[in-house]
Formats: C-alpha cells, sequence, structure tokens
C-alpha cells in the first residue's frame, strides 16, 4: 500500500477548503506585537538583510544570504515587485520603490493590517517614525506597548546625571536616589495603566539577565546593584540595565501594579522568549524559566512572545495550564524556513487551545518585514489548517474560526481593544488569489463571456483515453450558488478500462470515486457553449485515490516543493493532419463478441481517411500553407487557443506527409499536462468540423518520420540552473528511463517508432547536448528536452513518473556518470560506449517495458504498488486485445482514437 495517501478521513469538499483558504486570506489582522518603521531618511542606516534574520551585524547577518528564510523572502518580494530572483535585484527594486512611491509600497506592504500594537523602545528610536504616523496605513488606531527596561534604564540615567553632577555622594544620596527611581517607575507605569493609548507592557528580561526570574524581590541586593550603577555612573557609560535583581524588580513591579490597579481590564506583560539576537544567552531564554513568576501573578495576563522559538512546545504547555498566559506565534515570520514555520504552528496547537494564541509580525524598521510576515504566516495557515481538515482533525467551520480567533479576536479580546470583525473587502472583479473558493474563480471566469451550454469535467485514464462528463451549466451553477458540491460519483472500475470499455479480468464493477473538478483548470471549449477543467479522484472520505494519475503528478510536485524544487514543463504537439473521405461507411467500427472480447470482426476504418495531396511537403517548408483549407485550419486552431489564454509560440510542418507540430508555452506541470490535453481537445474538434482528422499514432508511415510529444522541463526554482541542482535530477531520470519507458512509450506503435537515425532519440539511455539521438537532449542548463515520449502516453503518469525519478536523484545526489554523448548513440564504438557509460538500452516492445518497470524497486516504490500493479494490469491486458489485430487493422484502430 502507498502509505502517503493514507489516513485522511475528512468529508469536507473542495468549496470548503476554498472557503476556509479564503478566510485565512482576507481576516484582517491585529499585529499584537509590532515595532515602528523607520523614517525614508533613516533607511540607509540599517541593513535590508536583517528582514529575515536576527543576526544584526558582521559575519552573521551577511550570511543571511544563504538561508532558506533569505530565499524564500528573495523568491516572494522579487515575485511582488516584477524582478530578477537575486537579492541584487529586489534591492535595487525596493530602492526604486523608496524613491518613486514610498507611501504606495508601504501601504502595500501593511495591507491586511487591522492595527498595530508598537513597542517604540528600541534603539535608534530618534531614526523611527511616531506612533501616529502609523495610523495612515490601518484601519483602526495604533496602540502603543511600554517596554519597562528601557523606561527603568532612561529613569536611572537621568538620576545618574543628577548625581553625578552633585557633591553629595553619602549613603543617604543614594537611598534617596532608590526611592525616586522606584517612585518615578511607579508613577509611569501607572500612567500608562490608566492611558487609554497604552494597551500592554513589554519586557525583554530574556535579553538582560535571562528568564530566570526570581520568586521574590530581594530588596537589599537591588539597592546595592542601584547604587554601584550610581556611585560609578561616569565610568560605565550606562544604557541598559544587565544586573538580574534590578531586572527581577522592574519586572516583578510592574506585576504588581497592574495587579492591584482598581481596573478589572489588567493590562497584559509580554515577554520576549526564544528567538532574538546574540545578546540572548539561549540556554535562559526559555519560557519554563517563568513558571514560578507566572504563578505568583494569576490575575496578570502574560503573553510569551515569538513561539518560544525553540521552545515552541514549552509555550503551548504553559498557555494551556494557566489561564492567564498566551502563545504568541510572531516572529517566527520570516525568520524561519517554511517547514520551520508549519512545525511551530502544529507544535503550539498539539497542546495548547486557539484561544489562547495570538499572531504578531514583529515587524520593524522596514515594511518588508511586514508584508513578509503576513504573506508566509497565510500561506502556513493555509497548508497546516486544510491538512488538518482533510484529514478529520478538524471541522472546516471550526477551522475558520481557529484562524480569525489567532489573527483577530484573542487579541481583540486580550488588549480590550473594542474593534468591530469586518471581513477585508476584495475588489470586485480583481484577479483573485491562489486561494480563491470555486465560486470565486468561477464567477471571474464567467465575467467577460457568455454562459455556456455545458461544463466538461475531464480525466485521462490508463490507456492515456481522454474521457469527461458534462453537467448542464444551469444544474452546475444552482449547485455552485447553494454550497453544494459539484464533484461526480464515478465507477472505481473507471482505471481497470481499455479503449472500448472493457474492465481487467481481476477488476470488479464494484465501488466508486468522486470525482473533483479542479477549477483553476477552468478554460472556454473545446467547442462553442462547452467550458471544461480537470478533475482529481477522490475517495468518499475526501482522500486522493492513489490510483489518479492526476494526484500523481500533484504528489510529485509536492515532493520537488518540499525539496526546494519547481519546474516547467513545455509540450510540442506533433500531429498527422488526415482527409476524411466523403461517402466512407463511418459506422464501420471494431465490434467485441461479449463471451471473448478478443473475437471481433475486420474494421472498415482503412476507407475513412487519406493522406493530404501535398506539393512536396517537408519539414518547415512554407508552401504546404499555399492550401487555404489546411492555412485555415491551423490559423483557427492558433486563434481559438489564444482566445483561451493558450498562446501558441510556434507551429510548423514536420516532415511527413500531412506531418505538423505545434509547440506550448512552458508551465509548471499540473498546468502544462491541462494545457497539453485541453490543446489537443481543441484541434480534434476543428479538425473535425473542417472535415479533417487529426491523429497522434507515433508511427503513421512505415518509411517516414514518426510522431512524438517531446517534452521540455527546466527547474524553475533558484539555483536550477547550476549543475549541482539539475545534474542529479537527470542523473535520476537516466537511472530509471528503462522503466520510465514503460509510461512514456506505452503501446506498440510507439516502438515502431523507436529508432536509431531518425531524430527520434535513438534506442540508448545516454544523453547528449543539442543531440536529437540522445533520449534526454540537453539545451541550456537545466532546460532539457525528454524526446522519448508520444502523444499515446498519459502524460500525468508519465511526468510523475519522471519527476520523481529526477527528485529522487536530486535527494540522493546521484552522479551523471554518462559521458555528453556528442553523436548518434549507435555509431559509437564499444570503447567509446564503456567511455561514457552508454550500456543499456530502451525496452524494445511494451512488454518489455513493463518488465523492467516491475522490476524498479525505487520507482515503484517513488509511484506506489498499487499504481504499478494497476496499470501494469490494463497495459498487458490491452496488448493482449491488440494482438489479436493484424498490423494495417490496428494502425487504424489507434488511429481512429488517438
Amino acid at each position: 500500500m502507498n502509505t502517503a495517501w493514507v489516513g485522511a478521513r475528512s468529508s469536507a469538499t473542495p468549496s470548503q477548503l476554498d472557503a476556509l483558504a479564503r478566510a485565512i486570506r482576507i481576516t484582517p489582522i491585529i499585529d499584537h506585537h509590532a515595532h515602528p518603521l523607520l523614517k525614508l531618511e533613516a533607511l540607509a542606516k540599517h541593513p535590508l538583510l536583517s528582514i529575515t534574520s536576527e543576526a544584526h551585524n558582521g559575519d552573521g547577518v551577511h550570511s543571511a544570504i544563504h538561508s532558506l528564510p533569505h530565499l524564500r523572502a528573495v523568491r516572494q518580494l522579487s515575485a511582488m515587485l516584477n524582478c530578477n530572483n537575486t537579492w541584487e535585484d529586489v534591492v535595487a527594486a525596493i530602492e526604486q520603490k523608496r524613491i518613486d512611491s514610498p507611501l504606495e509600497w508601504t501601504a502595500q506592504c501593511l495591507d491586511g493590517i487591522e492595527t498595530l500594537l508598537l513597542d517604540d523602545g528600541l534603539d535608534d528610536g530618534d531614526d523611527a517614525q511616531d506612533m501616529v504616523w502609523h495610523n495612515d496605513y490601518t484601519r483602526s488606531e495604533c496602540k502603543r506597548i511600554v517596554r519597562i527596561e528601557k523606561v527603568a534604564a532612561d529613569i536611572i540615567k537621568r538620576i545618574g546625571k543628577t548625581c553625578d553632577a552633585s557633591p553629595r555622594t553619602g549613603q543617604d544620596v543614594l537611598n534617596d536616589a532608590y526611592d525616586d527611581w522606584i517612585g518615578e517607575l511607579d508613577t509611569i507605569i501607572n500612567e500608562a495603566i490608566d492611558d487609554p493609548n497604552v494597551v500592554a507592557f513589554k519586557s525583554v528580561i530574556c535579553y538582560r539577565t535571562g528568564l530566570q526570574v526570581a520568586s521574590t524581590v530581594n530588596e537589599v541586593e537591588a539597592r546595592a546593584a542601584f547604587a554601584d550603577i550610581i556611585s560609578n555612573f561616569a565610568l560605565l557609560d550606562f544604557a541598559k540595565l544587565q544586573v538580574a535583581a534590578l531586572n527581577d524588580l522592574v519586572v516583578h513591579r510592574t506585576a504588581m501594579l497592574i495587579r492591584d490597579s482598581p481596573s478589572k481590564q489588567k493590562k497584559p506583560i509580554q515577554f520576549h522568549t526564544g528567538l532574538g539576537d546574540n545578546d540572548i544567552i539561549l540556554a535562559k531564554s526559555s519560557p519554563a524559566h517563568l513558571q514560578n513568576f507566572i504563578r505568583a501573578y494569576p490575575t496578570v495576563p502574560i503573553v510569551l512572545l515569538h513561539a518560544g522559538y525553540p521552545f515552541m512546545r514549552e509555550v503551548g504547555y504553559l498557555a494551556t495550564v494557566y489561564e492567564h498566559v498566551y502563545a504568541d506565534i510572531g516572529e517566527v515570520f520570516p525568520c524561519v524556513s517554511e517547514d520551520g514555520q508549519e512545525q511551530v504552528l502544529r507544535q503550539i496547537l498539539e497542546l495548547c487551545p486557539w484561544s489562547k494564541i495570538l499572531w504578531s509580525t514583529d515587524g520593524h524598521w522596514f515594511p518588508e518585514t511586514y508584508l513578509l510576515a503576513v504573506t508566509q504566516m497565510r500561506e502556513v495557515f493555509t497548508t497546516v489548517l486544510t491538512n488538518y481538515v482533510r484529514k478529520g482533525h478538524i471541522g472546516y467551520k471550526a477551522a475558520i474560526d481557529l484562524a480569525q480567533d489567532i489573527l483577530f479576536r484573542n487579541s481583540n479580546k486580550l488588549y480590550h481593544l473594542d474593534i468591530d470583525f469586518m471581513e477585508l473587502d476584495e475588489e470586485p472583479g480583481a484577479e483573485v488569489g491562489p486561494y480563491a473558493s470555486d465560486l470565486e474563480l468561477f464567477q471571474l471566469f464567467l465575467k467577460d463571456q457568455p454562459p455556456p451550454d455545458f461544463v466538461r469535467i475531464c480525466w485521462n485514464d490508463y490507456t492515456a483515453t481522454p474521457r469527461m462528463r458534462m453537467i448542464p451549466f444551469r444544474k452546475f451553477k444552482t449547485l455552485l450558488d447553494q454550497g453544494q458540491p459539484t464533484d461526480i460519483s464515478i465507477a472505481q472500475a473507471v482505471f481497470g478500462l481499455i479503449q472500448n470499455d472493457h474492465l481487467v479480468p481481476s477488476i470488479a464493477p464494484i465501488g466508486e470515486y468522486r470525482l473533483h473538478p479542479d477549477f483553476s483548470s477552468l478554460r472556454p471549449g473545446p467547442t462553442e457553449g462547452h467550458v471544461s477543467m480537470y478533475g482529481e479522484f477522490r475517495e468518499k472520505s475526501g482522500a486522493p485515490v492513489a490510483l489518479c494519475p492526476r494526484s500523481q503528478l500533484q504528489k510529485a510536485v509536492d515532493l520537488g516543493a518540499q525539496n526546494g524544487l519547481t519546474f516547467l514543463l513545455g509540450f510540442e504537439i506533433e500531429f498527422l493532419l488526415l482527409e476524411r473521405v466523403e461517402g466512407a461507411d463511418t459506422s464501420a467500427t471494431l465490434s467485441l463478441n461479449s463471451l471473448n472480447p478478443f473475437k471481433h470482426r475486420p474494421a472498415e476504418a482503412s476507407g475513412r481517411f487519406s493522406t493530404l495531396v501535398t506539393d512536396g511537403h517537408a519539414w518547415s517548408v512554407s508552401r504546404y500553407f499555399a492550401d487555404p483549407k489546411v492555412a485555415n485550419l491551423l490559423r483557427d486552431i492558433v486563434h481559438a487557443l489564444d482566445s483561451m489564454g493558450i498562446y501558441v509560440e510556434q507551429i510548423h510542418a514536420e516532415s511527413a506527409t500531412g506531418q505538423f507540430e505545434l509547440i506550448l508555452p512552458p508551465y509548471p506541470p499540473i498546468q502544462a499536462v491541462d494545457t497539453l490535453l485541453h490543446t489537443r481537445d481543441v484541434m480534434f474538434a476543428l479538425a473535425t468540423a473542417a472535415g479533417y482528422k487529426v491523429t497522434l499514432h507515433p508511427k503513421p508511415f512505415p518509411t517516414a518520420c514518426g510522431t512524438a510529444s517531446h517534452t521540455h522541463m527546466s527547474i524553475s526554482s533558484p539555483g536550477g540552473d547550476k549543475p549541482e541542482v539539475y545534474e542529479p535530477f537527470y542523473a535520476g531520470i537516466l537511472k530509471h528511463l528503462r522503466a520510465i519507458t514503460a509510461f512514456t512509450y506505452s503501446n506498440p506503435a510507439s516502438f515502431e517508432r523507436l529508432k536509431d537515425g531518425a531524430w527520434a532519440g535513438g534506442r540508448w539511455v545516454t544523453w547528449g547536448t543539442q543531440n536529437r539521438e540522445t533520449p534526454l537532449r540537453k539545451i541550456e542548463g537545466s532546460h532539457w528536452e525528454l524526446k522519448a515520449m508520444d502523444g499515446l502516453a498519459n502524460p500525468y503518469l508519465a511526468m510523475a513518473a519522471v519527476l520523481l525519478s529526477g527528485i529522487h536523484g536530486y535527494m540522493e545526489r546521484e552522479k551523471l556518470i554518462w559521458g555528453d554523448c556528442e553523436i548518434d548513440p549507435a555509431k559509437l564504438t564499444p570503447n567509446d560506449r564503456a567511455e561514457l557509460e552508454v550500456t543499456d538500452m530502451l525496452p524494445a516492445s511494451v512488454e518489455e517495458a513493463l518488465t523492467a518497470l516491475k522490476g524498479d524497486e525505487k520507482l515503484v516504490e517513488f509511484l506506489g504498488p498499487e499504481v504499478v500493479e494497476r496499470y501494469c494490469a490494463v497495459k498487458e491486458f490491452e496488448m493482449a486485445f491488440l494482438a489479436e489485430m493484424g498490423e494495417e487493422e490496428r494502425r487504424n484502430w489507434i488511429m481512429e482514437r488517438y
């Protein structure tokens, strides 16, 4: 069993998951712990690199460029700034924003934030904007958080300067000064307690002497420490409180004043815990050290900031067992990698009630810190919470409440802000984000076009037969408007059928799957009055179906993303154009005896189609397009695709009579395959309407060039063009290429094309730079072409096998042992082959390819034994059926269906 799919029990529909994702995307944020932004003229004083790092100087901050948080930030910022994916280009684009539109850029960075609760006690405070300035960028007024150590230190500075200038230096003076310090500290804290613009206090004792706060104040030690500072004030260059007795006193004093205040609405104390710069002693930054202090003040709300990273479970535990303790999960966005952020959220939620969890940016100095924190939080919340819903750990409505509580309601209540909850408005007609609901996507899709007659939900089976279900538009729209599921019940036998609907004998027609449409794949067509999208199969529980080809490709994409790899695929569609013969018996088709599926009467299809009459057809010739019927058809295909947002890159004549090639643009893998299949449907429909037949038969003429479905691949993630990244990837593909061939060359006709010296990729397992006689052709950098694939392959399964092999090659650091083959591998001498490691040949038949697949234990593991077993069973049943036909009969039979 493929354990990757085990454990999902949710009955949540895609619409419900989309509703959760939308709530995460548009819930306004009460940023309960942040810092002021710098004045424009002060921005250059601070390193922009610090936006993803707690290192603030020297090699520490500069080495941030080699961290996962930095690389992720570069990817995200470059996309938002529409610049190249390098740090240098991001910096240049940000500096241009500061020149051209600083206010607009700041507004964009703080978009979605309801209000800021600002700790203005950072160093270099004179370089920062005041609290009121920030109100222009939030819907509700910003509030202040008082940093108590700074207040205490500022009072000491004033007292120290006064005493240093006084001739009186005796103990009485020091005692009076200490009492003045306590009195002034109490006054400021009490004023802040009464000040409606102050909503909380903040302690950075973690930075000063650690979180091991004494259970009680030691007055004798505190007085002695204070006297020592004042007596030596001129020599100390005093800036910060660094004495445990005094720091403990300040924290206890603040807590006592809050506790004893007459107001029932007690203002919280926030404690920095865990993650910080190198001032922190990490061993003393665990919030577990605060437990005695927490017990001492049960009526004083206490907020443990920054998830205590890396002490997340300690934070979650304390917030769970103490009613007045709350867990913040800020600052890890964006200072921790995506995987780490997901772990933070999961570990907090392992134990802690979400009513005790708050979220903040810890944004400071640069507006980009806010932008990255919010963007990454929404991504991670969506990933983690939708996964919980899919697994049945929480209902989708409860998950929406969880997100809204953490982002808004909990802070609103704790800090007594009394802000009305109001979801952020999305501009009508604006481009929807990646987590838009099905209804939003559908409404946007229909905005500029008339309602269709039918909605198609499509899939591709194990024989690469394109199949679909159609729903009248009115019915489909009603389901969406009412929030009803739009998935369709399909028999589980769907992945056990061959082209004539006969079922593999070992599979029973029992049970059903649910076909879930993916609304992001919506396209008009392929015929007028129709719209189409592709679906994924799921169990009734909502769990993905391991046998689903599209889900297999998604699994590969997900594995790549987990390892920092993303991909672009671009397909070339080679096709043969045939003329339909008027008056031919179009009703004549193969029939099957119900008792024996391999008994059939002869087909009469050979008279249905004829090759085009041409004046010397050849590769890339121009004369072919002088035929107005052919030229008009090819023009109509390109125009139709253009109207669907599919922008053809090239179209030209190929070598065989009536053969052409249409080149699609590169897309991410799922979108690329969806686009490929939809494009083929458009081509088939328009050709039929014009009196032609399009076929993808791999070898339509024994002595002419074959017809392929070449695939261009590149690694689009940062560093993808580095040999140390792409060489192990392509080494993994070559290592498993014999087994992969079972998916890419899936029909006996495929092996009729598999020839040496025919520009078809040849028969040898190898690669070569710009060598069209190798199955893998290197073009440039990570851009390579897979030539060993044709139009009879299921492209989801084929590309899943290819990408999974390559990703595991990257993960295992496979060596590209094959040398760059510069000539036709068939012409290599034995010594040349040994030197280039060209020792294996591709399978020579479907049967041999299936044997290679079954024997490749790793690829079976990658895909899942269940998938390989089912695929082999279907192909073997199909081969037995095709073997009963004569060569010409089989050729026509395949042309009718592909």
